[in-house]
């Protein structure tokens, strides 16, 4: 009797190995895009006393830096900021200049601590997003005061609760990302 042929020996988490690839277009495509999505999607107007949704583009920017350090590349900073300064409101280039900081602060992250676990990459992006949400305050004319703590403290405790769930999200966009398809040749 012929015995079964074992096809789990063939597959990995992404799918079957033999005849299969990753797309070069889903590779690139995925991460500009969710990034670009979000940000754009950050100008749907909610009615609020205060700031309150999180910045959702620098979140899933700092959330794909820091899950897949290599997916995009530095000056990719300047490209995000431009794009989430056309629909944040804030006064034009403060996203160009704290999204490329944001990009070389991670950098200098990765070289001094290469492995790290989850619990440090939500302490790196906890800080960083508070750094963030004060300097586009003060970029924006505000000055530094008791009540507009209080009236951005709501936003700064969302964006640290959110990361994780950000975090969750881009890892399952990153399986989409690697999944194999057919390829001829």
């Amino acid at each position: 009797m012929i015995e079964r042929r074992a096809y789990k020996t063939r597959r990995d988490k992404f799918g079957r190995q033999i005849n299969r690839d990753h797309s070069p277009f889903l590779q690139v495509f995925v991460p500009w895009a969710t990034i670009l999505l979000v940000s754009y999607l950050q100008s749907i107007p909610i009615a609020t006393a205060g700031p309150l949704l999180p910045p959702l583009g620098f979140l899933f920017l700092l959330a794909w830096r820091l899950l897949r350090p290599g997916v995009l590349p530095i000056w990719s900073g300047i490209v995000f900021g431009m794009w989430d300064d056309l629909f944040s409101g804030q006064p034009f280039g403060s996203a160009i200049l704290f999204f490329s900081a944001t990009m070389l602060t991670i950098e200098i992250i990765d070289i001094r601590f290469p492995w790290r676990g989850f619990a440090q990459d939500w302490a790196i992006a906890a800080a960083i997003t508070v750094m963030y949400i004060v300097a586009t305050t003060l970029v924006s004319g505000s000055r530094l005061s008791l009540p507009l703590f209080a009236a951005v403290l709501p936003q700064l405790l969302l964006s640290i609760v959110a990361y994780p769930f950000i975090a969750f999200i881009v890892s399952r966009l990153d399986r989409l990302r690697q999944m194999r398809f057919r390829t001829v040749a």
